[in-house]
Parts: C-alpha cells; sequence; structure tokens
C-alpha cells in the first residue's frame, strides 16, 4: 500500500504530468466503480497528507517568517537614512563646486548685465506680465519691483489623503514666490487661469514624492497647516521643477544675504548716526556685534519648515534652543528681530501642529504614553499649562469612548467588571504619565485633581446607568458598589484618593436603593401578616429543614436550632421566618453599600422594617383569645426580640467596621 501511495506521489509530482490523459488512462484500465472509488481515496489522502506538511512546514518557519519580516523592514529603514545621506552629500558637492565656480560665474554675470543690463530685466518682466494677464485676480503680482518670471508649467493637483485628482493648475514660479493658478473652464477671453495661492519661497518646503503607482512624477509642497501634491507631465519636467526650485530658493537666500551685508556699516573709522528709530536705544556698531552668518542660522526657518512637515518634533525644538541660547546675552539689533519674528511664526506653527495631535479629533489608541511625544515638545516651549490642558482633554476623551465601546453584557455584575477595569487602568496609567510628564511642574497637579473628579463623574453615570436605573436587586448593587470601591483604592498606591468623590457621587443612587428596598419589604410583610394564621411551619422533608437551618445560621441565627424538633416542624410561624431571612439579607447588603452619609437613612430604615413585625406582633396577641394560640405567639415574639438583639449587635459591629475604614 505505501509502495503504491509512492508511485502515485512520483507520478503526480512529476513535471510533465498531464491531468487529462492520466484520467482518461485510468478509466480505461479500470474494472470499474470500486477501483476508481479506491484510487479516488489513494489521492484524497496523499492531498491530506500534502496540505499537513504544508502547515507543519508553515509553523515551523512561522518564526523565521517573522524575524525576515522586521529584518526587511530594518533594511528599509536604513535604505531611506541612506538615500538621505547621499542627498545631503550631493547637496554638499554641489555647494562645493558652485562655490569653487562662483568667480568665474559672478564676472560673467556681471559682463553679461553690463552688456545686457536694461534688456534683461524688461524681457523676463514683459514675459511674466504677458502670462499674468492670462489670470483673473493677480493685477497687484507686478507691485513688487524687481520681480520676475523664472519657471512655469501645467501640473495636476492630487488629494493627499485618498490621492485622488482635484484640478488642473498653472503654476508660476518667480524668484522670490510661487503663484498657483486653477484653469477655467468656462474661459473669457485671454483669461484661461484664476488665482488660487501665492506662497513666498521662504515659507514652503518642497519635498520629492518617491514612485511608487498609483504615485508617480510628484512633488510635495509643504507649508503649515496644508500640504499639497502636484503630478507633473512626466519624470524630466518633474526634476526641472524640484531642481529650479532648490535654486532659486538658495538664489533668493543668498540675495537677501547680501543685502543685509551691505546694509552693515564696515568703516571703523567714520560712525553715523542711525535713522531707523528701532536703534534709539542700542550701541552703535550693535548691528556686527550679532553674528547672523553661521549657514545654520541662515537657513534656520526652513529647516524649522522641513522639521514641521515632517513631523520632526525633537530636531525642531533642538533647533530653538541652539537658537536662543546662541542669543541669549546678545543686544537686540534689527537683524535679530527680523530672525525672531520669522522663528516665532515657525514656532507658532509648530504649537498648531503640537496642539492638534493631542486633540481628541486624533486616533485615542496607544494609551497615555502615545501623547508624551506632543507634550513632552509644547513643555519645552514653555507651553506647560496648555500640555496640561490638552493632555488631560484627550485623556477624558480616550476614557469616555472606551466606556462606550464597552459592550453591555446580560450580567450586570460582568459589565461592571468589565467597566471598573477599564476605567481604572486608564485613571492608573493617566497618573503615572501625568508623573513623568509634568514632574518639574507643580502647579498642574490642581488641574489633574479637577480632571480626575470630572472623568468619576463620567463614570459613576455609565455605573448608576447599569445598575441603578434598570432597578437591578439590591444584592446585585451591593456587590458592584463594592467591586467599585476596591478598585477606587488601588488609586491610592500612586497617592490619589478618590473614595470620598466616588461615595459621594453614588449617595444619591445608594439611597434610593435602600428606601426602594426597604418600601419592597415592608410590603412584602405587610402581606404576608395579613393571611397570617399563627401555624407552626411544617417543611415537609428533613433535606427541607436542614436547608433552612443552613440559611439561618449564615444569617447569624445561632439559636434557630432551639425552635425545630426531631420531625420537619419548626415552632414558629411562617411570617416570622420569612421577615428574619428578609431583614437579615437587607442588613448585609446595607452595611456593603455603607458610607457616613448614609448612616441615618440606614438606621432608619432598619427601623420601620422592625416595627412593622413588632406592631403586627403586638396586635395579634391583644386580639388572640385562645391560650395555645397566644402561647405560640409568645413564642415568636421572643424569637423576634433575640433576632431583633442580634440584628442590634450586627449593626453596630458591622457600622464600626465601615466607619474604621471610611
Amino acid at each position: 500500500m505505501a509502495e503504491t501511495g509512492n508511485r502515485l506521489r512520483k507520478l503526480l509530482e512529476s513535471p510533465n504530468f498531464d491531468p487529462q490523459s492520466y484520467v482518461k488512462q485510468l478509466s480505461q484500465q479500470s474494472d470499474g466503480d470500486r477501483d476508481l472509488q479506491e484510487h479516488r481515496q489513494k489521492v484524497q489522502t496523499l492531498a491530506d497528507e500534502t496540505a499537513q506538511n504544508l502547515k507543519k512546514n508553515v509553523y515551523k518557519n512561522y518564526r523565521q517568517f517573522i524575524e525576515t519580516a522586521k529584518e526587511i523592514s530594518y533594511l528599509e529603514s536604513e535604505m531611506y537614512q541612506l538615500s538621505h545621506i547621499l542627498t545631503e552629500q550631493k547637496s554638499i558637492m554641489e555647494s562645493i563646486t558652485q562655490s569653487l565656480l562662483s568667480t568665474d560665474k559672478d564676472q560673467a554675470a556681471k559682463e553679461m548685465l553690463a552688456a545686457f543690463p536694461k534688456e534683461t530685466e524688461e524681457v523676463k518682466q514683459r514675459t511674466l506680465t504677458t502670462l499674468l494677464e492670462k489670470v483673473e485676480g493677480c493685477k497687484n503680482i507686478m507691485e513688487t519691483p524687481g520681480r520676475y518670471l523664472v519657471y512655469n508649467g501645467d501640473l495636476l493637483e492630487y488629494d493627499a489623503d485618498n490621492m485622488s485628482q482635484i484640478q488642473k493648475v498653472h503654476a508660476f514660479l518667480m524668484n522670490d514666490c510661487l503663484l498657483i493658478a486653477t484653469w477655467l473652464a468656462n474661459r473669457r477671453g485671454a483669461v484661461k487661469y484664476k488665482y488660487d495661492a501665492l506662497y513666498d519661497l521662504e515659507s514652503f518646503a518642497v519635498v520629492n514624492v518617491k514612485d511608487n503607482p498609483p504615485m508617480k512624477d510628484m512633488f510635495k509642497i509643504l507649508r503649515f497647516p496644508e500640504s499639497r501634491i502636484f503630478k507633473a507631465e512626466n519624470s524630466k519636467i518633474k526634476k526641472e521643477w524640484l531642481e529650479i526650485l532648490e535654486e532659486t530658493k538658495k538664489n533668493k537666500v543668498a540675495k537677501d544675504k547680501n543685502i543685509k551685508e551691505e546694509e552693515v556699516p564696515t568703516s571703523p573709522v567714520r560712525q553715523e548716526v542711525s535713522t531707523n528709530p528701532f536703534d534709539e536705544d542700542e550701541p552703535l556698531g550693535s548691528e556686527e556685534l550679532v553674528d547672523l552668518s553661521p549657514e545654520w542660522i541662515r537657513e534656520l526657518p526652513e529647516d524649522l519648515d522641513v522639521c514641521i512637515a515632517q513631523r520632526d518634533f525633537e530636531g525642531a525644538v533642538d533647533l530653538l534652543d541652539k537658537l536662543n541660547e546662541y542669543l541669549k546675552e546678545q543686544p537686540v539689533s534689527p537683524r535679530v528681530k527680523e530672525l525672531r519674528g520669522k522663528v516665532d511664526e515657525r514656532v507658532r506653527q509648530l504649537t498648531e501642529v503640537l496642539v492638534f495631535e493631542l486633540s481628541p479629533d486624533r486616533s485615542l489608541r496607544g494609551g497615555p504614553k502615545a501623547t508624551r511625544r506632543a507634550v513632552s515638545q509644547l513643555v519645552r516651549l514653555g507651553q506647560s499649562t496648555k500640555a496640561c490642558e490638552l493632555f488631560l482633554k484627550n485623556r477624558a476623551a480616550a476614557v469616555q469612548t472606551a466606556i462606550r465601546q464597552l459592550r453591555i453584557e446580560g450580567a450586570t455584575l460582568l459589565y461592571i467588571q468589565k467597566l471598573c477595569n477599564i476605567f481604572f487602568t486608564s485613571m492608573l496609567e493617566t497618573a503615572r504619565e501625568f508623573e513623568t510628564d509634568f514632574a518639574g511642574n507643580t502647579g498642574c497637579y490642581s488641574a489633574f485633581v479637577v480632571w480626575s473628579r470630572s472623568v468619576m463623574k463620567m463614570f459613576v453615570d455609565a455605573f448608576s446607568n447599569q445598575v441603578f436605573d434598570s432597578k437591578e436587586s439590591l444584592s446585585t448593587a451591593a456587590e458592584c458598589v463594592k467591586f467599585a470601591s476596591e478598585h477606587c483604592m488601588q488609586l491610592s498606591e500612586i497617592g490619589l484618593d478618590l473614595t470620598f468623590i466616588l461615595q459621594s457621587l453614588l449617595v444619591k443612587d445608594i439611597r434610593a436603593a435602600l428606601q426602594s428596598q426597604k418600601d419592597i419589604i415592608i410590603e412584602a410583610t405587610k402581606h404576608r401578616n395579613s393571611e397570617e394564621m399563627w401555624r407552626r411551619m411544617n417543611l415537609m422533608t428533613p433535606e427541607a429543614l436542614a436547608k433552612l437551618k443552613d440559611e439561618m445560621r449564615s444569617c447569624g441565627i445561632g439559636s434557630f436550632d432551639q425552635y425545630t424538633g426531631e420531625d420537619c416542624w419548626v415552632n414558629l410561624s411562617y411570617t416570622i421566618v420569612a421577615f428574619t431571612k428578609q431583614m437579615m439579607a437587607f442588613l448585609e447588603e446595607g452595611l456593603k453599600l455603607y458610607f457616613p452619609e448614609l448612616h441615618m437613612v440606614f438606621l432608619e430604615s432598619l427601623r420601620e422594617i422592625i416595627l412593622v413585625a413588632v406592631q403586627h406582633v403586638d396586635y395579634s396577641l391583644r386580639c388572640e383569645q385562645e391560650a395555645e394560640k397566644k402561647a405560640f405567639i409568645l413564642q415568636n415574639a421572643s424569637f423576634l426580640h433575640e433576632t431583633s438583639s442580634h440584628l442590634r449587635a450586627r449593626s453596630v459591629q458591622g457600622l464600626v467596621v465601615r466607619e474604621f475604614d471610611s
């Protein structure tokens, strides 16, 4: 049999195996249905073995699959970093080459400008004017002197979220700004486009979008709070846009630097009086005292834009700290004021991004630690109060979402257990994260206490809605309250005691539950009293009597055995026994729910319940004429007195313990 299976396996695994010819040959050689059925069973057995071997191989190599996926992920990250390093190296090499050739280029440029000074400027401005005549709503573009066209072309704009095409645009790159115009569907004369946006070259960063279908020949304009993606006609035009944009931005920075350097007085012999009102309180030559020539300072605004666009919040704050340290003891000159103005705008943008990161609209997954990055950077920016407020709002929204998503199970106690686990675990995690993030800001702790009360109210609303509003039994409510109180006590591990807040929020519902249960017991007792015949109980079987003894013993009524005999009779009335069981159950459940604010309500409820039974016994004694029944009533009254004494002792004991715990 095994040999036959091996032959069949080799036949099916052979590279030249033809299923149709094999089935045809098999049907011709078979003696009947039985042979075909046997062969079918062999093939099925072989298929099962193959599937089982495949599963074993998958399980065997599962760990290797995971490790390989991790290695691929690490390799991808390293390749991205390597690509970034190579890009930086290329930029450095180009800048070195540019600096080496700058002398020759400057000389050639001067000769060209000397030969055609007016013609070159006029041609550039004339070309820009001609193009802008086709754009609706941008007549004031040419009011800036010295502005001319560098490059222009058609682009397609795509949605950054779903990569769907939005519109066709035409981009005009000038020496100091970028104009985006949309195509007009209904053209009017020479006008083809409509003004959409105008960006200063220093206000945005250009990022290449890696070709990954359907994303192809695209680049991104990053300018907080928006991000726009454009697609060129082909890779060549995309490359031209990226290179010309980068070159134009560098030229503008270099031009602004040269203008500022020309404004600085260079002669130490003759000092001129400044006419700038901002320089009135500054010492002469203060402009020279602040060296803003380092490359990292010149490129700081653009580097901040890139960090914000790439969500490198730590890098952005590091740059700001570095600048503040550099300018800490420097005089405030106009150039420093200008730099401060640009940097302050980036700080505002960075703050808005961090605020958005902490907003409840963002994903709430990851727990409190997911907010640490944004919170820590806001604290470093001196925004501790705002960071605290946003952190607590974020956590409140997370708690509320978790409570809403909790499925309401059939068993109330099971739901409350899940609710307590989710809520108090979240409270512990939030408190620990708060201590980590705001360790040096003690003024924020009062806000955390206020927040704790607000989320505790959120928890109590969900708790009461399930436990008290749904009219659960007092025993179920007592177990739920006990479970919540035990979880609340766990917060004391971190120095946070919210037990008083929990009790103050639950007191109204617990008071109503106690009074409702009291009314139920009184009504049931009165109903039994109306049918009272003052007869001994007959439990019919020894098992029933033993069960009743166990119930009374669990209630703490140790004297019950003296009212029972050898048979199944109990020398007590059914009404008195039923009342005793209800009364002791109410006592035990009430003690679980007890805290000081409920002291008088609890004692008054006990008094009213006992009074109903005592009044019934008293009335029966005065009305009964038969001596035998009167003796039986007195026996029940004696048992009721013993029960009341035990009730009083148990109440005192339980209240003392609960008062001590409170």
